[in-house]
C-alpha cells in the first residue's frame, strides 16, 4: 500500500514539475513573440525602409541563403571555437589568480589595484597592442577573448574565497590540508556557487569580446559577418548575425547552468 502511495506521489510531483517547466517556457516566450509582432508591424507599415529594418521572414531567407552557400555553419563554428578556447584560458587563469588572492591578503594588496585598473580598459583599446605583439592570426583574437573572460572570473573567485568561513579553513588545516589540497577540497566546494556566477559572467563577457576580436583582420566568424554585412548594406544578414550571437550566448549559458546544478549537488 505504501509503495502504491509513494509511486502516485512521485508521478504527481513529476507532473507538477512538467507543468511548471511548460509554464516557465510559455512565460519566457511571451516577450520574444511580442518583439516579433512589433518588428513585423514596424517593417511593413512604412515606419522603416527594408534597408533599415527588414522583415523577420527576410532574416530566415538570409540564413537559408548562407546555408546554401555553405558559409553560415563555418562562421558559427569558428566563432564558437574562439570563444571556447579564449574562455577556458581566461577562466582558468582567473580561478588560479583569484584563489591566490582569496588565500593571501598580501597577494590581494599586490594584485587588486593593477587588475582593477586593467579591467577598466575598453575591449577595443587592446586591439592595436595585440596586433603589434601577435600579428593578425588567431592568437590576438583568442587572447582578447581570454582577457574578457578573465576579469569576472578572477573577481568572483577572489570574493568567493574571502567569503568562505575562516573556521572551515582552520578545520581543513587541522587535517593537514595545505595549498592546492586546501583549495580543491575546502575552498572550491564552499565557494562554488559564487565561482559559477563568475564563470557565467566570464562566458557572457567572452561573447561580448568576440565581436571586437573578430574585427582583427578576420575573414570568418560572426563578428566578421556583422562588419561585412554593414559594408555591403545587407541588413538582413546583420540582424541574422546579432540573433545568432544571442542564441549562442544563451545556449552556452544554459549549458553552464546545467553543469552548475550537477556540481552543486555533488558538493
Amino acid at each position: 500500500m505504501s509503495d502504491t502511495r509513494s509511486g502516485s506521489t512521485a508521478i504527481k510531483n513529476s507532473g507538477n514539475k512538467t507543468v511548471r517547466k511548460l509554464r516557465n517556457l510559455g512565460l519566457g516566450l511571451v516577450l520574444p513573440i511580442l518583439v516579433l509582432v512589433i518588428w513585423q508591424t514596424l517593417s511593413t507599415n512604412g515606419s522603416f525602409s527594408p534597408t533599415q529594418l527588414p522583415q523577420p521572414g527576410d532574416i530566415v531567407l538570409a540564413a537559408v541563403e548562407l546555408i546554401n552557400r555553405g558559409t553560415l555553419l563555418g562562421h558559427v563554428a569558428i566563432s564558437a571555437q574562439r570563444v571556447l578556447i579564449g574562455f577556458l584560458i581566461g577562466a582558468l587563469l582567473g580561478i588560479f589568480l583569484g584563489s591566490i588572492v582569496g588565500l593571501s591578503k598580501i597577494a590581494g594588496r599586490l594584485l587588486y589595484p593593477t587588475v582593477g585598473a586593467l579591467r577598466a580598459v575598453p575591449s577595443l583599446a587592446w586591439v592595436p597592442l595585440l596586433l603589434i605583439w601577435m600579428g593578425i592570426y588567431e592568437e590576438p583574437k583568442i587572447t582578447l577573448i581570454a582577457i574578457g573572460a578573465f576579469f569576472p572570473v578572477f573577481t568572483t573567485v577572489a570574493s568567493g574565497f574571502k567569503a568562505v568561513d575562516r573556521n572551515l579553513i582552520e578545520v581543513g588545516r587541522s587535517y593537514g590540508l595545505r595549498g592546492a589540497q586546501l583549495v580543491t577540497q575546502i575552498l572550491l566546494p564552499a565557494a562554488s556557487p559564487t565561482i559559477f556566477s563568475g564563470i557565467r559572467l566570464g562566458l557572457a563577457q567572452a561573447w561580448l569580446f568576440l565581436v571586437a576580436a573578430e574585427l582583427i583582420a578576420s575573414s570568418k566568424g560572426l563578428g566578421f559577418l556583422l562588419l561585412d554585412s554593414q559594408n555591403t548594406a545587407r541588413t538582413d544578414i546583420l540582424f541574422l548575425s546579432i540573433i545568432l550571437l544571442a542564441i549562442l550566448g544563451k545556449t552556452s549559458d544554459w549549458l553552464v547552468g546545467l553543469l552548475e546544478k550537477r556540481v552543486l549537488r555533488w558538493v
